[in-house]
């Protein structure tokens, strides 16, 4: 009996990741001089140490550009190749245009697709799940996804309880179209699971807004109850994205979650029994970037050389809305 050749399935590849920290670094220490805090407490509770933060004539457009440079360096690609470039971010240069369109200008990229996403620290999931839709129905050969955020210019600088919490930087990835067989060996995205519940608004948010009140606001949030919901809701995308590309938990090779506090990395690792060794954490330098924290994350374990072409990663993330999500990727 003559076989039939396999039918290939065209998959969302990751081709190149790129990752920018603005140049400024703010300590605990700096942050004890301006609000009650030390750089223990701080510590004890978040594990963060430092943070980034943007220049004042440094919008999120720039931060975003650079991490998309080291991409389409990476990949082999250049800004004439892009035709479609989706950002997260919940700190855009203005109301509108899109920094997306923005990103296209200042990268000299022809006329594509340009367009945000604003699911707060979900934006970098969400923006990938989205570029799949293009990349894989072969819509786009060239797509920039960037998670970007100045998220220091949302915060109370008399709230200890949040202040201490955020920096900014970009991260990056290109995505190009692969062929695969089908499997869980193929290079790309393997699967996703996408969730939102908005009654859970009032636990984090911005007070300010076009609509409500014309201003920008402050950021807020219930820290207690934040971390409650992150650990659980977190978990079950996991094991539901999982689910989705056929494979087990226990088979990634390394767990890239958001980085918005390491008691909630940790919490969500031993929950789910990744091994702490598999975790992928750079809150202590970065503290939470939002958007960008999990493409930054994987920028710095690529550079690093922790992680390794074929291996399986697992992205989270969780934030305000809520949103959260996951993701598998054979790299």
């Amino acid at each position: 009996m003559e076989l039939q050749p396999l039918t290939k399935v065209l998959r969302s590849v990751v081709t190149g990741v790129g990752g920018y920290l603005p140049d400024e670094i703010v300590t605990n220490a700096d942050l004890s001089k301006l609000v009650d805090t030390t750089d223990e407490w701080i510590i004890e509770r978040t594990g963060i140490r430092q943070r980034h933060r943007a220049a004042p004539d440094q919008p999120v457009s720039d931060l975003a550009v650079e991490a998309a440079r080291k991409a389409l360096a990476a990949a082999g690609r250049t800004p004439a190749d892009v035709d479609l470039i989706i950002v997260g971010t919940t700190t855009p240069d203005l109301t509108f245009p899109a920094v997306a369109t923005i990103v296209q200008r200042k990268l000299g990229c022809p006329v594509g697709i340009a367009f945000d996403v604003q699911a707060v620290c979900s934006g970098f999931v969400y923006a990938l799940s989205t570029a799949d839709g293009f990349v894989a129905r072969n819509r786009s050969k060239c797509a920039l996804v960037i998670g970007a955020e100045t998220m220091t210019r949302l915060m109370d600088w008399t709230d200890r309880g949040t202040c201490v919490l955020f920096g900014d930087g970009a991260g990056a990835v290109v995505l190009e179209p692969g062929e695969g067989e089908g499997t869980t060996q193929d290079r790309g995205l393997l699967g996703f699971a996408l969730r939102a519940d908005g009654t859970k608004q009032d636990l984090l948010y911005v007070d300010g807004g076009v609509s409500t009140n014309g201003q920008i606001g402050h950021l807020r949030m219930q820290g207690n109850q934040v971390f409650r919901h992150a650990v659980v809701n977190i978990s079950e995308a996991v094991v539901a994205a999982a689910a989705d590309a056929g494979v087990n938990v226990a088979d990634v090779d390394w767990f890239i979650p958001h980085q918005a506090n390491q008691r909630i990395l940790e919490g969500v690792a031993r929950r789910l029994g990744i091994d702490e060794k598999k975790v992928i954490s750079t809150v202590a330098k970065h503290a939470n970037t939002s958007a960008a924290s999990i493409p930054l994350a994987l920028y710095e374990g690529i550079t690093d050389g922790r992680i390794k072409p074929g291996q399986l990663l697992l992205l989270e993330a969780m934030g305000g809305g809520l949103t959260w999500g996951a993701c598998v990727v054979r790299l």
